[in-house]
């Protein structure tokens, strides 16, 4: 975004990550980011363009992805990181639909590089945050189903140390739990609510930047995309319900009936009363 987006120089890129480092952006994957984009090659050039763009993986993220489908737990960014990175490994593939879908940019789009270079920091701030809550999301109910007695605030902490998901506001999730052990979600804290509401705007800004150039920020959109729906009181799921019960009778709830009941609609009036069991996978 910075440097496609914005056409910014390495070098100022590579300062705007050592300046990003000394905030509440301050961690080991932004420390590194600088310093990688700092290093140059043989010739001089950027030597991280030199490296092919295809992402390898150990398997981490996969793992974590199925825990979180297992527990049916929203892990959205993970997910999509990992499904980033299967992206980039298709790269012959990425190659020949480049040379036929030519990205059509429109130029004149005004920018001022200060406002959209906060944009994203605030993005990324607010997608980092998302994803951390979502991480503890997945341990919470990994806890609740296999009798864990996990705490909460200690494991932030041991992160800190020799880690690379080390982050200056593992110590603010520190102490979220200690208010409160019995914490939902970290985007419940009120200094997690407040960052939340303070980048809100330049997230969506720094979303649409990236829509408007065809740059893919596939962990800013799930991160904006999960925040929108989990502060939703009411979402089109009621849709879906519907849908399954008009294809495959399993049923539903209504808002006007205590849960546990269920109900099922003879929707074409050729069904009948059949209706397939309600159970959760």
């Amino acid at each position: 975004m910075l440097r496609e987006g914005l056409k910014l120089d390495d070098d100022t890129v590579a300062d705007i990550f050592k300046q990003w480092n000394q905030g509440v952006l301050d961690s080991y994957l932004i420390e590194i980011t600088a310093e990688i984009l700092a290093t140059k090659a043989e010739d001089g050039s950027l030597l991280v363009d030199k490296i092919l763009d295809s992402a390898g993986q150990k398997g981490t993220g996969k793992w974590t992805g199925i825990s979180a489908l297992d527990t049916g737990i929203p892990l959205t960014l993970v997910t999509e990181a990992v499904f980033a990175r299967c992206l980039s490994a298709r790269k012959a593939e990425r190659q020949r639909a480049a040379s036929i879908f030519q990205k059509s940019i429109d130029d004149t789009i005004s920018t001022e590089q200060e406002t959209v270079i906060q944009q994203i920091h605030d993005a990324l701030y607010a997608s980092k945050i998302i994803s951390y809550a979502q991480g503890f999301m997945l341990m919470r109910e990994a806890a609740k189903e296999y009798g864990w007695s996990l705490e909460y605030g200690n494991i932030a902490l041991m992160w800190r140390g020799g880690c690379i998901i080390r982050s200056q506001f593992l110590g603010e999730i520190k102490q979220a739990f200690e208010k409160n052990s019995q914490l939902e979600n970290l985007l419940l804290d009120d200094f997690f609510a407040q960052a939340i509401q303070k980048t809100e705007s330049n997230w969506r800004k720094a979303v649409i930047f990236g829509i408007e150039r065809g740059i893919p920020t596939p962990a800013f959109n799930a991160a904006l995309a999960f925040f929108d729906g989990y502060r939703s009181e009411r979402l089109p799921a009621s849709l879906l319900q519907a849908q399954r019960d008009y294809f495959g009778a399993h049923q539903y709830e209504r808002i006007d009936r205590a849960r546990g009941e269920f109900f099922h609609t003879d929707w074409t009036g050729r069904g009948g009363n059949a209706a397939s069991s309600t159970y959760q996978v």
